[in-house]
């Protein structure tokens, strides 16, 4: 798989399929192994890039601290890396952070937002007490070799998928590890949800009942989204829940993208309306440059 070279750090990436982007995001102790079922699925629809973050699998350990900010920012080096100017962004758990956060920063680069299983803060007691736990037991090798096994068994739909994850995490460096826990535990940004104008699909288990309040919290906070709740779904929706995830995911970018071409269309219809003498290539021309400039 490729690397970019950005500030700080190298990251590990990989593209597979064509047309529309979409990025995904992993949580912590987990690698872009977790995404295996949307780069199998998706890539017949779209253009999927997964990558490891900072410190995890096999992108190399980081410099500074690992933290949403940070990782929004290497996902916005990344697409110029590559040469993507606009893109979807899919975070799973803790990477619904970082969705949130480049979609609030990094406006201009993104098409839309999906938050699996995510949250804008993490405020109850069970999550995080698992999650400064987690932290803490990075500092041991042992702790953290039983660690790795019960996330990715916990989201493994076989026993080879299981393996497939232990292994992409067994690189992982721990203070990297620690960090992106602890942000889980300190970032928010439930007070800004507002200020986000793209479309944002959220997407949860039903048998996830601790994440329910932070599903709500973002559909009522979030001005544009669509939330939906898989039966019978707990919290490890990427790959347990992979067609149902991947179908929705490819219908609602579809259904945005319908709309686009709808709205451009009426936009050239009224156009030509207000002008009756527009014809040809110079019309449609015409119109480009004036939606271009509102």
């Amino acid at each position: 798989m490729p690397f970019a070279n950005l500030s700080g750090t190298i990251l590990n990436y990989e593209i597979s399929g064509t047309g529309t982007p979409i990025v995904f995001v992993h949580s912590p102790l987990l690698t872009s192994e977790v995404f295996f079922y949307q780069k199998k699925q998706l890539a017949q629809h779209f253009q999927v890039i997964t990558f490891d973050i900072r410190g995890h699998g096999s992108s190399k350990a980081s410099e500074s601290p690992v933290s949403i900010p940070l990782v929004a920012e290497d996902i916005r080096m990344l697409l110029d890396h590559v040469g993507i100017e606009k893109a979807f962004l899919c975070g799973y758990s803790t990477g619904g952070m970082v969705v949130l956060e480049a979609l609030l920063e990094h406006p201009e680069r993104f098409l839309g937002g999906i938050v699996v299983s995510g949250m804008s803060e993490l405020t109850d007691v069970y999550n995080k007490i698992r999650a400064w736990m987690a932290c803490h037991m990075t500092g041991s090798d042992l702790l953290m070799k039983l660690l790795v096994k019960a996330i990715t068994n916990g989201n493994a739909d076989n026993a080879s998928i299981s393996r497939q994850l232990y292994e992409s995490s067994q690189s992982d460096t721990p203070d990297n590890v620690c960090t992106y826990f602890q942000q889980a535990l300190s970032y928010t940004c439930t007070n800004r949800l507002g200020n986000i104008q793209h479309p944002v699909l959220l997407i949860y288990g039903q048998k996830d009942g601790s994440f329910h309040r932070y599903a709500n919290l973002l559909h009522e906070g979030l001005p544009h989204s669509s939330l939906y709740f898989f039966k019978d779904a707990k919290h490890q929706i990427p790959v347990k829940s992979a067609a149902k995830m991947n179908d929705l995911i490819r219908l609602w970018v579809e259904s945005l993208e319908e709309r686009q071409t709808e709205r451009g269309l009426l936009d050239l219809a009224i156009a030509r309306q207000l002008n009756p003498a527009m014809n040809g290539e110079d019309s449609v021309g015409s119109v480009d440059r004036s939606l271009g400039s509102e």
